[in-house]
């Protein structure tokens, strides 16, 4: 028996058998949380047996309003039940004009922002795609400047844009095209590596080719939960400026309010090129992703970038239902910040208290997490934390920050409930350690 699926009853363990049997070695989280789950209501998910979990992770930031909200879901039968069209391309369709009046009226006219929008394939890596080629054919350039930690997708073009190995590595294909910089805080504290990036840049003898783009997400959410100070955005948009090159912000997880207002970057005062949006976009789990453009960067002839999947009208439905419902109110990113509160006022009790595993806490809002001793203690605590009916995960070049995931507008019942048995988790984990240190100089 793996791992993976000791301590589960036997009719648990027959269904598992059947992905085992069938689906691919590539599956991950499903051998972090070995049960079979069969429904979900705002932030708890139920499994066959009728256990009930508290989600922390929220389908990885695709579920930043919880399982199955009531609008939503309203809006969407009551689309399919009056024959809505499903699947349009990207033919005009009463679904998507319905989309782009809310994102317009209630999220990018408020921020003086204006873009032009364009449905790409319906993930984040598709969205990220279109910027980088957009980006090429505008200046005519060929490199990307990324940066340390970055995650940005797994297809070919992001892929070479994200850096971390573990996913880089099985491609065996030339990741090119793309030169990496050190991401704010890579050096230490005091250290602004806009400075680097801009002697690079301006140096003729440094053999930095001119970049097409660079490409940034605002909080690194894979990559450890690393939020970039507004200050050195704000210095990396100039720099990017004065290079001639189009600065693209990947929001595809830090965005949708997640890192605690709709974009990341909006303290910071920037006017980025591009914005990549998908994850919680639907506002219900469903694959939705568009590239935003500036009007007079718009400069894709007819079908010259395409998918056959961006056309998800039942996305659209959901979509706009979200932002009507949430984003119309200025009340919800007073309560984000309320719970982000919370978050972090407990993770730093945890912090204080398991000095000896716990390292120190990392990002910002609603993505925030404790950066443990190792990638083999924040697995510990994430396997206490299931045995207790709570489901969370872990990020970072090691995967070992604990991330806290929870849907931005659960229940402050809930959020404390869950912290208080990540809580306990981490001390469990601490004792242990602390124990097997006393066993380990014993035996010395």
């Amino acid at each position: 028996m793996s791992s993976d699926t000791k301590s589960i009853d036997f009719q648990t363990l027959s269904k598992i058998r059947t992905f085992q049997k069938n689906e691919s070695e590539a599956r991950s989280y499903c051998r972090s949380f070995p049960t079979l789950f069969v429904k979900a209501k705002g932030s708890v998910m139920t499994d066959m047996n009728g256990v009930e979990y508290l989600d922390f992770l929220s389908g990885a930031g695709s579920l930043n309003y919880g399982h199955n909200d009531p609008e939503m879901k309203s809006a969407l039968l009551d689309y399919i039940a009056d024959d809505g069209i499903g699947h349009s391309l990207d033919m005009h369709s009463a679904a998507k004009a319905k989309f782009i009046d809310v994102f317009n009226r209630h999220i990018l006219k408020p921020r003086g922002m204006q873009y032009r929008m364009q449905f790409t394939g319906p993930t984040g890596t598709n969205s990220v795609e279109a910027a980088i080629k957009l980006a090429r054919k505008i200046t005519g350039r060929k490199q990307i400047i990324a940066f340390t930690n970055g995650f940005h997708g797994v297809t070919q073009g992001a892929l070479a844009c994200t850096a971390n190995s573990h996913h880089r590595g099985p491609s065996m294909a030339t990741l090119c095209g793309v030169d990496r910089y050190p991401y704010d805080g890579y050096m230490g504290e005091g250290v602004d590596t806009t400075e680097y990036l801009e002697k690079m840049l301006t140096d003729k003898s440094s053999g930095q080719d001119a970049p097409a783009a660079v490409l940034v997400e605002g909080v690194q959410g894979e990559g450890g939960l690393n939020p970039a100070s507004m200050k050195w955005l704000k210095n990396l948009a100039k720099v990017t400026r004065k290079a001639g090159a189009m600065l693209i912000l990947d929001e595809i997880q830090a965005g949708v309010g997640r890192a605690g207002s709709f974009f990341s970057f909006e303290e910071a005062g920037i006017e980025p090129d591009m914005i990549c949006l998908s994850k919680s976009l639907s506002g219900m789990g469903l694959p939705l992703a568009v590239t935003l453009i500036r009007p007079d960067l718009d400069f894709w002839k007819p079908g010259e970038h395409n998918g056959t999947f961006r056309g998800n009208c039942h996305a659209f439905i959901t979509a706009a239902a979200s932002i009507e419902k949430y984003w119309s109110n200025p009340a919800f990113e007073r309560g984000i910040a309320q719970r982000a509160e919370v978050v972090n006022n407990s993770l730093g009790s945890i912090l204080k208290a398991n000095d000896n595993v716990a390292v120190r806490l990392k990002g910002r809002g609603m993505m925030q997490g404790v950066e443990m001793a190792s990638g083999a203690l924040a697995d510990e605590v994430v396997a206490e934390c299931f045995k207790n009916k709570l489901i969370i995960e872990t990020c970072g070049n090691e995967g070992q920050v604990v991330k806290v995931f929870a849907a931005l507008n659960i229940e402050l019942e809930d959020l404390k409930r869950g912290l208080t048995i990540l809580e306990k988790a981490v001390a469990k984990v601490s004792a242990q350690a602390q124990k097997s240190n006393k066993d380990s100089k014993v035996k010395a």
